[in-house]
């Protein structure tokens, strides 16, 4: 009896120790497989489309060595960059900085440097068109360059022969007192042969140059333009000038004879305007009517003083002054298709469009410069990276296909960043970035056609570099390559 009572015991003992490891099992699986069921959950949560950004996971950074800026506090009042800055002038000053201050460069070594050769250059010797225009009048063809920041003059019928290495123009504008830099757009005063150039990049500045300037000369006005106008038509009736402003998304209406750091006077700009990276720009007259050319790249800017360094320059004083980089809202940027958007004439304001064309059948892809034939209705549009012209009607919407199409290796049309309708001679004429040439067409052609003349600015099949205001570049070693953002 009393062996049974000690091995009853004994197996209660048993009983309990596993009953015990059970539960302590049960809740490991608990806790271990709802951890994963919770972030299964959170990951499927978070990965619900809304139509804005979602944080999908965090991966922290492995540990690292070594110095490190110390972190500066969103409410500082100066930013990092000016703190470093001010800290090493300060130390420098004092004669103390460690290595960085005793390996400065003297004076001596840094006109050494400046007068240093170097050992080769990767370098485009040609001009690259970047817009046209035609004086009738004078029968004459005016042409940017953003290569060499030149305005070539040629005459309207030079036709390069084959066996030439190029064509000579007439006359050249060029040099730094011009202040031409990367000029995207030209307009042609009908009376005065006065040639208007838009810089679009590194210099804020509208030049005007009358018929007769070449060399590095002066302009003969200045205006002071928004950051990245890009684009430019004038209505010559009520001599108003039209810009497309690429980085704000905006167009901006001055008078046609303003100068110095004279106001626009209107404003397009907002959201409902649909604008997104606005390239080229004309003007129907006949029905009253701003086509705007839109390569897609969209932001929305909040309203009030802008972000310290998100300016370009000074607007103080101005009016009708589109908000820019300075008014940005983190996070809003995004890409839309490219499109055509349609306004009145005199549109201002978030004034949203009166037609879009948008959509694969429209087969845009970079559109950039603008011509329009008001009496057949038909706009022409330079479609860049389609290295094609695409012909729509003027009251084509929504996703419509072009009524006809040049392109085609016969054509000689590669990267077009600008076109031009001769409606007096009833010729198209391109600007075609990407191979060293202008083209002229019958304002009619379609498909892979010929064209009936070509300007050449460099030796036939003279390859064509690409670069356009390169940025600091990077060397691959594993492919030996040079990589130029531009």
């Amino acid at each position: 009896m009393a062996i049974r009572k000690a091995q009853s015991s004994h197996w209660h003992q048993k009983v309990i120790l596993l009953a015990i490891f059970a539960v302590l099992g049960t809740l490991a699986a608990f806790l271990l497989f709802s951890g994963k069921g919770r972030e299964k959950q959170s990951v499927v949560m978070e990965r619900t489309p809304t139509g804005t950004a979602q944080l999908v996971s965090i991966e922290l950074l492995p540990a690292m060595d070594g110095e490190m800026c110390q972190w500066v506090p969103a409410s500082a009042t100066m930013s990092l960059r000016a703190a470093l800055q001010q800290e090493r002038l300060a130390l420098l000053s004092q004669g103390v900085g460690g290595r960085a201050a005793q390996d400065a460069p003297n004076e001596a070594a840094r006109t050494e440097a400046a007068q240093r050769k170097h050992l080769r250059m990767i370098r485009d010797p040609y001009s690259a068109f970047a817009s046209v225009a035609v004086d009738p009048i004078r029968n004459e063809v005016v042409m940017t360059d953003e290569n060499l920041f030149n305005i070539l003059v040629y005459d309207r019928l030079e036709n390069t022969p084959p066996t030439a290495a190029l064509s000579e123009p007439k006359r050249i504008i060029g040099g730094v007192d011009t202040k031409i830099e990367f000029q995207c757009a030209l307009y042609i005063d009908p009376k005065s042969g006065d040639i208007y150039a838009v810089n679009n990049d590194s210099v804020n500045t509208l030049v005007v140059f009358s018929r007769q300037a070449k060399g590095n000369v002066s302009p003969d006005r200045e205006l002071e333009t928004p950051h990245g106008t890009f684009g430019i038509a004038v209505d010559e009736e009520r001599e108003e000038m039209f810009l497309a402003v690429q980085h704000d998304n905006a167009v901006v209406v001055f008078r046609k004879m303003a100068e110095g750091d004279e106001s626009p006077i209107r404003l397009l700009q907002g959201d409902q305007t649909l604008l997104a990276d606005p390239h080229g720009i004309v003007l129907d007259l006949k029905n009253d009517r701003m086509f705007v050319a839109n390569q897609g790249s969209f932001h929305r800017h909040r309203p009030g003083p802008a972000l310290e360094g998100g300016m370009m320059h000074s607007i103080q004083g101005k009016s009708n002054w589109p908000l820019s980089w300075g008014n940005a809202i983190p996070g809003s940027g995004k890409m839309l298709p490219p499109s055509i958007t349609v306004y009145p004439r005199g549109a201002s304001g978030d004034t949203p469009p009166l037609q879009v064309i948008q959509g694969p059948r429209t087969q845009m892809n970079w559109p950039t410069g603008l011509a329009i034939d008001a009496e057949r209705g038909e706009l022409y549009v330079a479609n860049d990276m389609g290295d094609s012209i695409l012909v729509f009607s003027t009251s084509a919407n929504g996703d419509a296909a072009p009524i006809r199409v040049l392109k085609g290796p016969k054509t000689l049309i590669k990267n077009p960043t600008g076109v031009f309708l001769d409606e007096e001679n009833g010729e198209l004429w391109t600007a075609n970035f990407g191979n060293h040439t202008a083209t002229v067409h019958k304002a009619t052609a379609s498909g892979d056609t010929p064209p009936l003349r070509v300007i050449r600015s460099s030796p036939l099949g003279e390859p064509f570099l690409g670069m356009g205001n390169p940025h600091p570049v990077a060397y691959d070693t594993k492919r030996e390559e040079i990589l130029v953002p531009n």
